[in-house]
């Protein structure tokens, strides 16, 4: 449903979780691999491999992905998007429902130039 504010999906892991996860990753010699580690922690591959991937983003390591500081961001920019009041669709900017009817608006451009009509 638009407009309506919503509570984003439960998380399967505690974030502490995944931090310690990839402390533990990081800080291996030789590094682990990580479908086993994933194993030994009881967490989903792909999931850690997100982890140690993020994190490697956030330390400036990787450049192909946003950063969770980035990420926050657009998050912000998205919700304050959807705020009442912010955004004005086209349906807004069009004249009022009848108005050529009353003769108002006869000789004024239409809301994108040219015509009224």
């Amino acid at each position: 449903m638009r407009g309506t504010l919503t509570m984003p999906a439960p998380r399967k892991y505690p974030l502490e979780l995944g931090e310690r996860a990839v402390r533990m990753y990081r800080t291996a010699e030789p590094k682990p691999v990580i479908r086993r580690m994933a194993e030994d922690l009881c967490v989903h591959r792909e999931a850690l491999r997100g982890w140690i991937r993020q994190a490697g983003v956030d330390a400036d390591e990787r450049d192909d992905l946003l950063t969770t500081e980035e990420k926050d961001e657009l998050a912000q920019l998205r919700r304050d998007l959807q705020a009442p009041g912010v955004f004005r669709s086209r349906r807004a900017v069009r004249r009022p429902v009848g108005a050529h009817k009353l003769g108002r608006f006869e000789n004024q451009a239409g809301p994108f130039g040219g015509s009224p009509r």
